[in-house]
């Protein structure tokens, strides 16, 4: 599994985010994930998105997965400090 094919699979799976996906052993991933889809929705539900998105993946080709998931409101105030 690469980065590139975790992120094509969570764009895939939420449609119109940002995706940024980081890690080089295969199996430990780092994503940041930015989406319309998460407003309104605890951190707790963006992430069941996320994995949902991942599907079996989630237990079986992917090890670790940390994430860090925004609506683009809260993006842009991140990214303006």
């Amino acid at each position: 599994m690469t980065a590139e094919q975790i992120e094509r699979l969570i764009a895939e799976g939420i449609p119109g985010a940002t995706v940024r996906v980081q890690g080089d052993d295969g199996r430990h991933f780092q994503a940041l994930v930015v989406a319309d889809a998460f407003t309104g929705l605890s951190q707790v539900k963006q992430h069941q998105l996320v994995y949902g998105a991942l599907g079996h993946l989630m237990q079986e080709a992917i090890h670790a997965l940390s994430l860090r998931t925004l609506t683009p409101t809260e993006w842009e105030s991140v990214r303006s400090h």
